[in-house]
């Protein structure tokens, strides 16, 4: 069954250009006068659409992902340059091998940068 997360969002463009980028992904379809834009899925399979509402982010996400990624350095600048933010700058979480990074896009919907532990591919579960 395919899944996709939704993000809401008070500015849809700018969220549609970072979030392509990070994940290296094409629209798939924008309708409703851009109300709703889907995103192609990632190497992973994630699916993200983004969805056009009146009110800002408020508190902290209960839900959120993580990006599986070849390095962090590299992610995290592109995060920065696109206008996201790393949560704890200087921080990086390790435990039991993974590896990672609590970052937020322009808007401030937190995700994570992670790296899997050595000997691990992207199918294993992951500890938080």
């Amino acid at each position: 069954m395919p899944a996709y997360i939704v993000l809401d969002t008070q500015d849809p463009e700018p969220l549609v250009e970072f979030w392509t980028k990070i994940q290296d992904v094409e629209v798939l379809l924008s309708y409703d006068d851009g109300r709703y834009t889907a995103l192609g899925a990632n190497r992973e399979g994630l699916m993200v659409v983004l969805q056009r509402v009146p009110e800002a982010k408020t508190g902290k996400n209960r839900a959120h992902f993580d990006l599986v990624v070849n390095d962090l350095e590299g992610p995290t600048a592109q995060v920065l340059e696109l206008g996201g933010r790393w949560l704890e700058p200087g921080v990086t979480h390790e435990l039991e091998g993974f590896t990672w990074r609590p970052m937020c896009d322009p808007e401030g919907n937190e995700f994570c940068l992670y790296l899997m532990a050595d000997g691990l591919n992207n199918d294993a579960p992951l500890p938080h």
